[in-house]
């Protein structure tokens, strides 16, 4: 049982620092993979905390057959999936807002991507299509399995290896447009 499972384990069994234990733990990696889902950090956030709201409210089973982290990012990927599907209407933003966004974005992104290639290849990253973004944020941020990664997204392994070779290639594509080739990282 991996430290998320046992935090959560704690927490049904109604010691409260559990809870605290898998916010503090999972909470940063989960907004930023939201953040591929709707691309706007505060939304994100408020889907990481409507996917804690659900931990606590529904209890739902943990069953074990894969790793705690991929459990709690497709209940997140769920929880974003329903709120795209109630928000798909234009969202009007003040030009307050966006400057608050861009200005918590950066801060946020430095603060979980330090060197500056990796900075380089996250914005190359962002210009990719969603399914693409998501499965290398996935594999290569998050350290899933291909495995993991086909239950988080609602695929078979086959269908993620694929999916994958052709993220690299697309992302492979648009560093080399930014000047980088593949043997720099």
């Amino acid at each position: 049982m991996d430290n998320g499972a046992s935090s959560y384990r704690r927490f049904l069994d109604g010691d409260d620092n559990g809870l605290k234990e898998i916010v503090e733990n999972y909470k940063d990696g989960l907004i930023l993979y939201l953040n591929g889902y709707v691309n706007n950090i505060f939304i994100a956030e408020e889907l990481t905390e409507d996917t804690f709201f659900r931990l606590i409210t529904k209890k739902p089973k943990y069953s074990g057959k894969s790793t705690f982290k991929s459990w709690l990012y497709a209940i997140g990927r769920n929880v974003a999936v329903d709120y795209i599907r109630h928000n798909s209407k234009i969202i009007n933003v003040s030009i307050e807002d966006i400057e608050n966004y861009s200005i918590e974005q950066q801060s946020l992104e430095q603060s979980y991507i330090k060197e500056e290639t990796k900075i380089i290849v996250h914005k190359a990253l962002c210009e990719l299509i969603t399914e693409y973004r998501n499965v290398l944020w996935l594999v290569y941020f998050e350290n899933f399995t291909s495995k993991e990664t086909a239950i988080i997204l609602k695929k078979t392994e086959r269908q993620i290896k694929n999916l994958l070779y052709r993220a690299r290639k697309a992302l492979k594509l648009k560093l080399e447009k930014e000047g980088f080739t593949y043997e720099e990282f």
